[in-house]
């Protein structure tokens, strides 16, 4: 990128300015992004060989999150999204924490997990010795059955055995996908050893598939906020609910979002609302990049819940003066294969993103999860969630009022100002606008 991701006063320029200055910053042509966001990327007949049945195109909003640093690293982060106030509220939380030296990141691991079930397993005890004995055997044969991936420099790493009682077996084939998400390369090398699996252990094959559960494909984000940044006030395109007057301070801003982080790791109800906030920004960027958001979400949920008991993805503490929040979850995201093979749009993202490899695209993504639920939680400890929200969203209503041009800004204003923001108000509103005229 050729001059870092922080853009003052975006909001206010048109989209063919939003565009230009996007492509330069980028390094992308400008007329290979507006093409590739046109209508959402794809052709009816490119879509048709995509899905099955199709009758069309469903296009959904196409935004670039600004001011984010992963690891040093200024990104343009692209987020498909149909939520109002979800990009703001990222962008504006991102600018707050470059201030305090932006996100840190890293992957714990990068194997995806393959399944191979067995049942009515008449010795589970012998069948996992045989099982335990074999296991250089049943990973060659794994090895031999995806030589693009070893010559990759991934593949097969290692096999963990589990009896689940009842005559059920299980055998996980942890496997390095490299850049791809890895759904049909786990799901071939899992039939591969099924049959010699059932083979030796004496039992009935079952399924032989992926876990979404990609525990062994975590990645870790922290970020530290200076308590003044808490209270910034910034322009309206990329600040999120800006205090009022009379807000409290910054120290108590920090003490708010803490005690709400503690409400969420003792009650599921409130976790699962937390959670979603982090998958506003997680799901927006695996949209924009082809990947397989619903994947995701099954990870993380299910990880959520690994104790037992549904819990936060994302916790947050004070350390003195600043805030700091850490998050850490499963996420398999990729940049080959798929749909990425075909839709434009997918590619131009991945290329806005300047990203390496899969693991930095995790990386990234994770960090915009963590600075949506940075938004959320400041929103909620100063003056409730609503403001920001509905004044945002009083644009998409005042459009569908019937306002065009200028208007929709004009209209918009009015309904946040009068605090009502619903379809008959924003015609009222359009009415008396252009009776002024």
């Amino acid at each position: 990128m050729t001059q870092g991701s922080r853009i003052p006063g975006f909001y206010r320029l048109s989209v063919e300015e939003r565009q230009q200055c996007v492509a330069e910053r980028a390094q992308l042509e400008l007329a290979e992004l507006v093409g590739a966001v046109a209508g959402g990327g794809l052709t009816t007949e490119l879509a048709d060989k995509v899905v099955e049945n199709v009758l069309g195109l469903y296009a959904l909003p196409f935004g670039v999150a600004l001011n984010v640093q992963v690891n040093g690293r200024d990104c343009l982060v692209p987020m498909v999204v149909e939520e109002p106030s979800v990009i703001a509220a990222a962008s504006n939380a991102a600018r707050m924490v470059r201030a305090g030296g932006g996100f840190r990141a890293h992957m714990l691991d990068s194997l995806m997990t393959g399944q191979v079930q067995l049942y009515d397993v008449q010795d589970p005890k012998a069948a996992l010795q045989k099982l335990e004995g074999a296991s250089a055997e049943l990973l060659e044969l794994a090895r031999d059955s995806v030589p693009n991936l070893i010559a990759r420099g991934g593949g097969p790493k290692r096999l963990e055995l589990r009896d689940l009682g009842e005559g059920y077996l299980v055998i996980h084939v942890l496997i390095d996908c490299c850049d791809a998400m890895g759904a049909n390369l786990v799901n071939h090398v899992s039939e591969s050893i099924g049959p010699r699996v059932a083979e030796l252990a004496g039992g009935k094959l079952g399924l032989r598939i992926l876990s979404n559960l990609c525990d062994q494909r975590r990645v870790q984000v922290t970020c530290r906020i200076n308590e003044a940044e808490l209270l910034l006030r910034g322009d309206r395109g990329s600040s999120y609910f800006p205090p009022a007057l009379d807000s409290p301070a910054a120290s108590d801003v920090i003490d708010a979002i803490v005690q709400a982080s503690r409400f969420a790791e003792l009650d599921p109800y409130r976790a699962a609302t937390h959670n979603k906030g982090i998958m506003n920004g997680v799901d927006a960027v695996a949209l924009a990049t082809g990947n397989d958001y619903r994947a995701v979400e099954a990870g993380a949920h299910a990880y959520a819940a690994r104790s037992g008991r549904y819990a936060p993805l994302s916790i947050w503490r004070r350390e003195g003066n600043q805030l700091v929040g850490t998050l850490e979850m499963p996420l398999a995201l990729g940049m080959v294969g798929g749909t990425l093979r075909v839709h434009p749009t997918a590619q131009i993202a991945l290329r806005m993103l300047g990203v390496a490899n899969a693991g930095e695209l995790s990386m990234v993504a994770a960090a915009v999860g963590l600075a949506s639920n940075l938004a959320a939680l400041r929103a909620l400890a100063t003056e409730g969630i609503q403001r920001g929200h509905m004044s945002l969203h009083a644009r998409s209503v005042a459009a569908a009022a019937g306002a065009t041009g200028a208007e929709v800004e004009r209209v918009a204003a009015t309904l946040s100002r009068l605090g009502v923001i619903t379809l008959t108000a924003a015609k009222k509103c359009l009415l008396e606008l252009r009776q002024a005229l």
